[in-house]
């Protein structure tokens, strides 16, 4: 007979897979909701990321309240280091998504984790493994082969775009691992994200020009930073109860759940560089969870 304890565990676990499954989902109607808001009302990235950053700010803002969190800092400057990067990042990865097929944009995306690794070296001074090495230049070779059909057919620069984007999350990502250790709750963190974000974007946006909004494109609008903020909430969730390794793998269901929709929502064409691309890229990401 299996152990009381060892059945709430394995519940535990089951429903930390269930909620990064429920992510991954959120994760891609966002993306679905960002490319369709650029195909049908020519929207940019520097408005979208407004819009996305405004939800969460407002959400993440009034729990935050009605908690009695305080929202006073000492580290302002880290927050804003990170903000900016973990902007620049979601702008660049926003872009991407709109002018690459789905699932080369999401996939750029998840190169964050080759670039932190790459970060944590060079910045950090990191040692690093036999191990790690070869898994980085795994995660190398999946990009090279995922840009190649890109790059031929010329769309270096949103593909150039989009990998910026995931070197830019990948410093973001190794300042968020400094907030945490001068003490700083997640909560804190993206709230400040938002906030920047809501600059950024509209500043962006106020160059390259606003769209009105009309009935027609509210619902995508909401629907980005709706999804936005419950693929955050469901992710953290994922994360506090399972198996952080279980976790991480789930993620890349998005990049699944996006190639999908990509193909059988807008027609798009996947040869098999890319799935290979597509397939390494995410190989290297979970086999370097795997050793941390």
């Amino acid at each position: 007979m299996t152990h009381p304890a060892t059945r709430s565990k394995e519940r535990q676990e089951l429903l930390g897979s269930a909620w990064m499954i429920a992510a991954a989902l959120f994760f891609t109607l966002m993306n679905l909701c960002i490319k369709a808001a650029h195909q049908q009302f020519a929207m940019g990235s520097g408005e979208l990321v407004f819009w996305r950053m405004v939800f969460a700010a407002v959400v993440l803002g009034a729990m935050a309240k009605m908690q009695g969190k305080t929202f006073a800092t000492p580290h302002w400057k880290s927050h804003l280091n990170r903000s900016i990067s973990g902007t620049v990042g979601m702008t660049c990865g926003f872009y991407a998504v709109m002018h690459l097929p789905l699932a080369t944009g999401v996939t750029l995306a998840y190169t964050s984790s080759i670039f932190l690794a790459v970060l944590s070296v060079v910045v950090l001074r990191e040692r690093i493994s036999a191990y790690t090495f070869a898994v980085l230049l795994l995660g190398f070779a999946g990009v090279v082969l995922l840009l190649k059909p890109s790059f031929a057919a010329g769309q270096e620069w949103a593909a150039a775009v989009g990998l910026f984007g995931g070197l830019a999350a990948g410093w973001a990502y190794m300042q968020v691992r400094e907030l945490s250790l001068l003490g700083e709750p997640a909560w804190r963190v993206v709230f400040y994200l938002s906030l920047v974000g809501m600059a950024m974007g509209a500043a962006l946006a106020t160059l390259t020009g606003w769209h009105s909004i009309s009935l027609q494109s509210a619902p995508y609008l909401i629907g980005i930073g709706a999804s936005a903020v419950l693929a955050q909430l469901a992710m953290t969730h994922a994360y506090a109860v399972g198996r952080k390794f279980t976790v991480a793998a789930l993620a890349y269901l998005t990049v699944v759940f996006s190639t999908l929709a990509g193909i059988f929502l807008f027609g798009e064409q996947i040869g098999w560089q890319e799935w290979l691309g597509i397939g390494i890229i995410a190989a290297s990401g979970i086999l370097s969870g795997l050793k941390k």
